[in-house]
């Protein structure tokens, strides 16, 4: 039944071709000022230290264009919803405004739609990205830790095996006063690196597992302590030393690794929630903007 006072339009209350081309309007728009502003974000950086500009800035540009990127491309979705759609034969001026309101938040509504649709691996790998950037940042102590394992794998990489060999090359490394200062024969200096070879072999093994337990057995470090200063004519009390200052060592290394590790994983946390909620705030923005649009080109379809 029609209200009393006036007659319902035959019109339908949604022009979704309007709604439709708004949106399409709005999605292209959109992808256009996206590429322009990764194409400036790129030209921002610098491989050059001192060079380009900083992340901070970085950031913020990126929240600033995200937002006026929201504006423009929903104002303009909006504009053509309003301005296209049907006119309203008989409807009082605020369901009109209502209408062009709601044909605003469609078309942008759509715009989303669409563009998550086109862009939805993209969207996924950004999102996801964060997300494995906080686990990978978390999981950055284990790594370490697991690279020191990783010195006793032959497929192990050089980095991993450096780690270790290193540390173990310095337990048994000897004193200038130690070494003959005539030249060594070949077969000396053979005989010497096998058995520097085979030290190594049998002491890394000993310290990776003692790092892993978080402790060094009385009896590994005995023996340890023994190879060490049969090689290098120190005392075992000597050695026993240069183990605990070297296992010290490989601690506060592990352990500054973890902080750092800590601390990376809560920045990109604190990153990766700041960009959600800026994300958010754009597309708000987008939606009252194309809501708002929509009814200033009604109007403008209604006066014509």
């Amino acid at each position: 039944m029609a209200p009393a006072g006036g007659h319902e339009s035959g019109a339908s209350a949604v022009s979704w071709g309007a709604i439709i081309a708004g949106a399409v309007g709005a999605a292209a728009i959109g992808l256009l000022l996206v590429v322009l502003g990764s194409g400036l974000g790129l030209s921002s950086i610098s491989a050059w230290s001192n060079e380009g500009a900083s992340a901070s800035t970085i950031g913020w540009s990126t929240i600033i264009w995200l937002t006026l990127t929201q504006l423009i491309a929903a104002g303009l979705g909006g504009y053509l919803a309003g301005r296209l759609r049907t006119h309203w034969v008989s409807v009082k001026t605020d369901e009109v405004y209502f209408r062009d309101t709601a044909h605003g938040f469609l078309a942008w509504a759509l715009s989303m739609i669409i563009t998550v649709v086109l862009l939805a691996s993209a969207i996924t790998s950004v999102l996801g990205g964060a997300g494995r950037a906080v686990g990978s940042l978390a999981g950055g102590a284990a790594q370490t830790v697991a690279m020191v394992a990783g010195g006793t794998d032959s497929g192990s990489n050089s980095a991993q095996n450096g780690f270790v060999d290193y540390y173990v090359h310095a337990l048994i490394r000897r004193s200038d006063v130690n070494v003959p200062q005539s030249g060594l024969t070949s077969s000396d200096a053979a005989t010497r690196a096998e058995e520097a070879a085979w030290l190594t072999q049998e002491i890394t093994p000993i310290v990776v597992q003692s790092i892993s337990r978080g402790e060094f057995v009385e009896t590994d470090r005995d023996y340890v302590a023994q190879l060490i200063a049969r090689y290098t004519n120190i005392s075992q009390q000597e050695a026993r030393s240069r183990i605990d200052s070297t296992i010290t060592e490989i601690e506060q290394r592990i352990e500054q690794a973890e902080v750092a590790a800590r601390e990376a994983a809560d920045s990109a946390r604190k990153a990766a929630a700041y960009t959600a909620l800026w994300i958010a705030i754009s597309l708000l923005i987008g939606a009252f903007t194309a809501a708002l649009m929509a009814t200033f080109g009604g109007r403008l379809r209604d006066n014509v």
